[in-house]
């Protein structure tokens, strides 16, 4: 098999698990005990947070863990909107991730923010001068997140986080998707919230890491008995936090040259399947884009019938985002981009990580051409007509 769905989560990393199981099993204790089995995990926990800070380039204490990306966004923004506004707008992007949108449809309903949504390219990007447009005096957040996790467009973070600055304006990025292939410097990037997720690099299901620039106010989103400095209370995941760390610092530490080696493979594979797929089309920028992602529209073709196709074919993929598996609705991310919906039901994701042999990205490449022309194959078979008269 050759698994080609790492945006929805990827296979987990041996140092990740070197990390995480001596904390489920010999150093297990609660990071809030005061006796050995307790401080010995405080101590990993530490650990895990300054090995994150490290990465992002932050203090430890700007590192709060959490449950994963979807927590991660949303303490960000409701801990931001909520603390301390400047006023109730708060602009966004039409291609962001539920763990985002769904916030701050909350944020409007049950708290009367005003939500802004910035328009994209074609490509997916969000420009400087759009953003700069929708901007408001009473403008108190923004929300853009780094890379797209459908279509693989990287946004221009640095100079859009510029533009809020220079507007009094808080900056939050769902880097869910980025994590394993872009430099995570939050302070060359400019944003002053981050979210990660541990699963998306090769840590386990359950982990994630929000970072928040320390100066700003946060509101906590579940209460209790105060962990992560009143912040995020509940029993912290020590193990997961640990292996975080460990995946973290191993895509981290590949970089660049992990990501310029994944992108040659994956501009041959995009080109080979734009050269030999029957009506291929390239959603999202053709080079501003993740290492580890290419992603297509087949119009006329059900993007379910070329999964299934492929899978068949020995290679596993998806149509878009995991979350949003099992929908009939067409992707709202192709849909801002300004594909038709009847083309966006086509959509075919490849992502892999930067283990993923070359060879195999090549064997893909041909097993979707292969199954694109079998699938429209089999559409251009004419209906059987009526059973001959002695058949009846």
């Amino acid at each position: 098999m050759i698994y080609l769905d790492a945006a929805a989560t990827a296979p987990l990393q041996r140092a990740a698990l070197e990390a995480l199981w001596p904390l489920l099993t010999s150093n297990f204790g609660n990071p809030s005990s005061h006796h050995a089995p307790g401080e010995a995990a405080a101590i990993a926990l530490d650990e895990a947070r300054r090995t994150v800070a490290r990465l992002l380039s932050c203090r430890p204490s700007e590192i709060t863990f959490t449950s994963g990306g979807t927590e991660s966004n949303n303490l960000a923004l409701k801990g931001i909107a909520l603390a301390a506004p400047r006023g109730r707008h708060i602009v966004t992007s039409p291609i962001e991730h539920a763990a985002v949108s769904g916030p701050l449809e909350y944020l409007a309903r049950v708290h009367g923010f005003r939500i802004s949504v910035v328009p994209v390219t074609a490509e997916g990007i969000v420009s400087p001068a759009a953003l700069k447009e929708v901007l408001t005096p009473d403008t108190t957040l923004c929300s853009i997140m780094y890379a797209n996790n459908e279509v693989g467009t990287v946004q221009p973070l640095a100079e859009l986080t510029a533009v809020c600055a220079a507007a009094g304006v808080y900056f939050h990025s769902d880097a869910v998707q980025a994590a394993g292939w872009l430099p995570l410097d939050v302070g060359a990037l400019g944003v002053d919230a981050l979210s990660i997720s541990g699963h998306k690099l090769g840590a386990p299901k359950g982990i994630g890491a929000l970072f928040c620039r320390g100066r700003i106010p946060l509101e906590p989103v579940q209460h209790g008995g105060g962990q992560e400095r009143g912040r995020r209370s509940g029993t912290e995941n020590v193990a997961g936090a640990a292996a975080l760390a460990a995946a973290l610092d191993l895509a981290q530490g590949a970089l660049p040259d992990a990501a310029r080696a994944a992108t040659v493979h994956r501009d041959r594979l995009i080109s080979s399947v734009l050269e030999h797929a029957p009506g291929a089309r390239l959603t999202g920028h053709r080079t501003q884009r993740l290492p580890g992602l290419a992603s297509f529209c087949f119009p006329g073709v059900s993007g379910e019938a070329v999964l299934l196709e492929l899978e068949r074919f020995g290679v596993v993929a998806s149509s878009g985002s995991a979350c949003a598996a099992g929908s009939d609705e067409p992707s709202a991310v192709l849909l801002a981009l300004g594909i038709d919906p009847e083309t966006a039901q086509s959509a075919l994701r490849l992502s892999w990580t930067s283990d993923t042999p070359g060879e195999d990205l090549e064997s893909a490449a041909r097993a979707v051409v292969a199954a694109v022309r079998n699938v429209r194959d089999l559409r251009s078979v004419p209906p059987a007509g009526p059973a001959p008269a002695h058949l009846h």
